[in-house]
């Protein structure tokens, strides 16, 4: 095979990943304005659907210019050689290989991040705005990007230069190395997640003694859960969408309550809300997930092993020294339609687990706080609930609420 080859193949993958895309969502955007099924059809009065409609379609057509500029920008790059460039300006200050590679991704990186920012500050402060969900200040809103920036280079540089030192000091197998460190991360993250992460970004604050802790405790203790810490996060300085979530276990158990969630909701259906969550750590569906991400971390590093020492992936970017991180950017495009099937494998699962974690709420606790939960969160997120089934297969970690609905009052 030639480079020039493998560099059209390349541009095929994308192309083809980008038009699949964009068939799906036209699907999907067909189906906007059917009407509500019956189980559905008191989730939102007419003003109020008519209200999501036009909210889905914005969002639609948003994604779309947004998407095609980005994809038209790729090819540019592609073609312009733009990998070469950053790779003889990354060379220009050093010519260690992984101050080389960190260079160079640092500068691919913010030039991305800088590009996004209009977009992003228009569909928050003009479309969000529009409907009602934003609360994000703009000093907010350019401190998060700082900080997501900042906490990208740390972290996922120093993750980044470890694999690249396991590839020049230990050969063909730098992939085991780097995958045991990789694990190590994702472990340390999913346990101290919640402790480490969540305050450079939100306050967090334990739920005040009162009837819905108590009620939360009483639940916890007739289902035998040790819950020993609940927070409240300021999810409202940002949006008025809401959420819950469990992260870490064992001592770093704790459940997180979105102020927007408590507001939202009566306290039987934040009671059934978190008999789900309870679900899937009874089900033990957070370390199933994580022994699955570690997996496919495994298969990803190990194909890569095979196929970083190649020339020809440099060669067809029109860089004429071979190096793992050039090499890297024609894996991450070869390997994606891979990561495409595992992601619908992982989907799917996902929807499995929300079913059984519903049905443990129903069993334990009952079936009609969720399902009024559920409607309110819905309707308050102005939610599509007619979407597309080839739609729901690709991109839906969970089932659609007709779904669950049906399941809730089987």
């Amino acid at each position: 095979m030639t480079p020039q080859t493998l560099f059209y193949i390349l541009i095929g993958i994308i192309s083809l990943n980008f038009v699949f895309d964009k068939y799906l969502d036209h699907l999907n955007a067909k189906h906007f304005g059917d009407p509500l099924p019956p189980r559905l059809d008191d989730v939102y009065d007419t003003d109020e659907y008519r209200r999501s409609q036009r909210y889905k379609q914005e969002k639609y057509k948003f994604g779309l210019i947004t998407s095609t500029i980005s994809f038209i920008a790729t090819l540019l790059f592609f073609f312009l050689d733009g990998f070469a460039i950053v790779d003889a300006w990354a060379r220009s200050f050093s010519s260690h290989p992984i101050a080389v590679a960190l260079i160079f991704f640092g500068i691919i990186m913010l030039a991305a991040e800088i590009l996004s920012i209009p977009f992003r500050y228009y569909s928050t402060f003009v479309i969000e705005e529009r409907y009602g969900f934003n609360k994000t200040t703009r000093t907010t809103f350019f401190l998060d990007k700082i900080k997501s920036m900042l906490m990208t280079a740390i972290v996922g540089g120093g993750l980044l230069a470890a694999v690249i030192w396991f590839y020049l000091f230990t050969g063909p197998n730098f992939w085991l190395y780097a995958w045991g460190i990789i694990t190590l991360f994702s472990v340390i993250l999913n346990m101290f997640y919640a402790r480490l992460i969540v305050p450079l970004f939100n306050k967090q604050t334990p739920l005040e003694e009162g009837m819905l802790r108590s009620e939360i405790e009483a639940y916890a203790g007739k289902v035998g859960f040790r819950l020993d810490k609940i927070f409240v996060i300021d999810g409202s300085k940002r949006s008025t969408k809401a959420n819950a979530y469990f992260s870490g276990f064992g001592a770093e158990k704790r459940v997180t309550l979105y102020d927007t969630l408590i507001n939202d909701l009566e306290n039987e259906e934040i009671v059934a809300v978190l008999a789900h969550e309870v679900g899937h750590y009874k089900r033990n569906h957070i370390l199933i997930n994580l022994f699955a991400s570690i997996a496919t971390t495994g298969l990803t590093l190990w194909i890569l092993s095979l196929l970083i020492d190649n020339p020809l992936l440099s060669e067809a970017l029109n860089v004429s020294e071979s190096s793992f991180h050039i090499g890297l950017i024609a894996f991450g495009v070869l390997f994606s339609p891979i990561s495409a099937v595992t992601g619908l494998l992982m989907n799917y699962l996902s929807r499995k687990f929300e079913y059984q974690a519903d049905n443990y709420a129903k069993q334990t606790y009952a079936a009609q706080p969720l399902i009024s939960a559920l409607k309110k969160l819905s309707r308050n997120s102005l939610s599509n609930l007619t979407p597309h089934p080839a739609y729901v297969f690709v991109h839906y970690s969970h089932p659609t609420l007709l779904e669950r609905f049906r399941n809730l009052q089987a």
